[in-house]
C-alpha cells in the first residue's frame, strides 16, 4: 500500500513538474516575443510628434518648423534612450581604446601626442555596460 501511495505521488509531482516546465517554456517564449513592448510604447509619442511635424511642414511648407520637429524628435529619442541606459562613447581627445573605439584610419598630428582620438567618424555607445557599437574613429601617430 505505501509503495502504490509513493508511487501515486511520483507520478503527480512528475505531471506537476511537466506543467511547469511547459508554463515556464510558455512565459519566456512570450517574454522573447513582446520584450520591446515597453520600448515600443515609449517611441509611440515621439512617432506621433514626428508624423505631426512631417504633416505640418508638408502643408506649410516651413523649414523652420520642419528643423524644429526634427529636433523636437531628436530629443525626445535621446532621451528616451538615456532614461534606457544608453550612453555614447566620449571619443575625442581621448587615448585610443581598443575596448570602446575602432579605428579607421592614422592621421600625423602635431597637436597631440601618439595614440590619441583626434576625430570621430561614427559615435559609440554603450548600453549600461556593455559596448553595443564602437566609436569610428581617427587616431593621431
Amino acid at each position: 500500500m505505501q509503495a502504490d501511495d509513493n508511487y501515486q505521488r511520483l507520478l503527480r509531482v512528475q505531471a506537476d513538474f511537466d506543467n511547469f516546465r511547459r508554463r515556464a517554456r510558455a512565459e519566456k517564449e512570450d517574454f522573447a516575443k513582446y520584450a520591446s513592448l515597453k520600448l515600443i510604447e515609449q517611441l509611440l509619442p515621439i512617432v506621433d510628434n514626428f508624423d505631426r511635424a512631417l504633416t505640418s511642414s508638408k502643408e506649410t511648407k516651413d523649414f523652420d518648423a520642419l528643423v524644429k520637429g526634427l529636433d523636437m524628435t531628436y530629443r525626445g529619442i535621446d532621451q528616451l534612450l538615456t532614461a534606457e541606459g544608453l550612453k555614447r562613447i566620449d571619443s575625442i581627445g581621448q587615448p585610443f581604446n581598443p575596448d570602446f573605439h575602432q579605428a579607421v584610419m592614422q592621421v600625423e598630428s602635431d597637436e597631440h601626442e601618439e595614440g590619441i582620438v583626434v576625430e570621430e567618424l561614427q559615435k559609440g555607445y554603450i548600453l549600461k555596460d556593455k559596448v553595443i557599437r564602437p566609436a569610428m574613429v581617427k587616431v593621431s601617430v
